[in-house]
């Protein structure tokens, strides 16, 4: 019975090499479990190899692009840049009475301005004798001319000022856009940063708000004397319908007399 067991023992462990070996061929069994995850480990190691490659081209171009952006403004500086002159100043005039050269002095500077307008003008008159005596018809229409006569004094020395202000200080508008194109054509690299494009930029439109606001002052400035020229035709107008209103009235008054005069002459 022992001899037996050990027979059978024996056989079995002669036999299992032969049975391995002759389901894989080296000596190693076969499991395709493991196998199925290997190959797919292996696919995912590929995709995470050809995701980072495209990664890295991405990141390549985004630098290619920024670098070309970078310098190509390099191309578009001096070349094309001509500076605009600041407003040209008034030529003195000859002052051949003495009243002449204030006149163009507030016209560059905007100094003194109704003082150098009276000057080359006629003066202003005050009210004139006996107008209190005047019918209300009569005052009402001096009175408008006056105002006419007034209003305008202000406005044009007004304008003057305006104007030569504008013009005095056109030199310092011009100094600061030159100062603003010379940054933006700027080879510096400090000058090309984000930082200083947005300030450049910021300071453009400061400058355009106050070249817009000038033209505002401008346009008023005409559009006031237009107020005062048309002031002076609706005066003359209402004049002309006061007189013919009046003048019915002031025929039957004056003309009895007249013509009782003349029937008396020819007795």
């Amino acid at each position: 019975m022992k001899h037996s067991f050990l027979k059978i023992a024996l056989t079995v462990s002669i036999a299992a090499p032969v049975a391995a070996h002759a389901q894989f061929g080296s000596g190693v069994v076969f499991d395709p479990t493991q196998s199925a995850h290997a190959v797919q480990q292996i696919e995912q190691g590929q995709n995470i190899f050809t995701n980072s490659v495209k990664l890295a081209d991405n990141a390549i171009a985004t630098y290619n692009l920024a670098h070309q952006m970078a310098m190509s403004p390099q191309s578009l500086y001096q070349p094309f840049m001509s500076f605009s002159s600041v407003w040209m100043m008034v030529n003195q005039a000859a002052n051949t009475y003495g009243n002449s050269q204030p006149w163009t002095n507030s016209a560059n500077t905007g100094v003194n301005a109704s003082y150098a307008y009276q000057q080359a003008s006629v003066p202003r008159t005050g009210q004139l004798n006996g107008y209190g005596n005047l019918s209300l018809s009569g005052r009402q229409q001096i009175a408008a001319q006056g105002a006419t006569s007034d209003i305008n004094d202000s406005v044009t020395a007004s304008n003057l000022q305006t104007l030569g202000t504008i013009r005095a200080n056109s030199q310092q508008r011009q100094a600061d856009i030159n100062a603003l194109a010379a940054a933006s054509n700027s080879t510096d690299p400090t000058q090309q940063t984000e930082l200083a494009t947005l300030q450049r930029i910021n300071r453009a439109l400061i400058l355009q708000l106050m070249a817009q606001q000038e033209a505002n002052q401008i346009s008023q400035a005409n559009t006031l004397q237009q107020i005062v020229s048309q002031k002076q035709q609706q005066d003359a107008l209402k004049a002309t319908f006061q007189q013919a209103n009046q003048f019915q009235s002031g025929y039957n008054a004056v003309a009895p007399s007249y013509a009782g005069a003349a029937a008396a002459m020819r007795y």
